[in-house]
């Protein structure tokens, strides 16, 4: 089990949760991240069009998991003004990454420690 974000840098995806801006319900996407300052920080390709970007505009509490331990956590979309300097340290991570970083980062900041699932 790992106790802090970089202690999962190296891995590929996390699997977001998120609650339907018009259900209600959980949806769960699988996304590329990076870690940085205690931090997650995912890209939405289509920016605002992505329905988990829309879900956390209306509801920023999720949950992040990776493999079998998750985290609750609050997100937020990034502001491409106050937040340029930070915009830019997390797109470069992404791009040495996964040789991408474009899109809306939103950043998601764990509330809980991470905790194992049961199976």
């Amino acid at each position: 089990m790992w106790s802090n974000i970089e202690d999962v840098s190296d891995e590929q995806v996390l699997y977001l949760t998120t609650i339907g801006h018009k259900t209600g319900l959980p949806r769960e996407i699988e996304i590329w991240f990076v870690a940085f300052s205690g931090r997650f920080y995912l890209f939405a390709e289509t920016r605002e069009a992505a329905r988990w970007v829309r879900n956390i505009r209306r509801k920023p509490d999720v949950t992040a998991r990776i493999g079998d331990v998750q985290i609750e956590a609050v997100a937020r979309v990034l502001d491409p003004q106050t937040d340029h300097s930070l915009w830019d340290q997390v797109a470069a991570i992404a791009k040495r990454k996964y040789g991408w970083g474009d899109g809306l980062p939103v950043e998601i900041t764990p509330r809980s420690a991470p905790r194992a699932i049961r199976a």
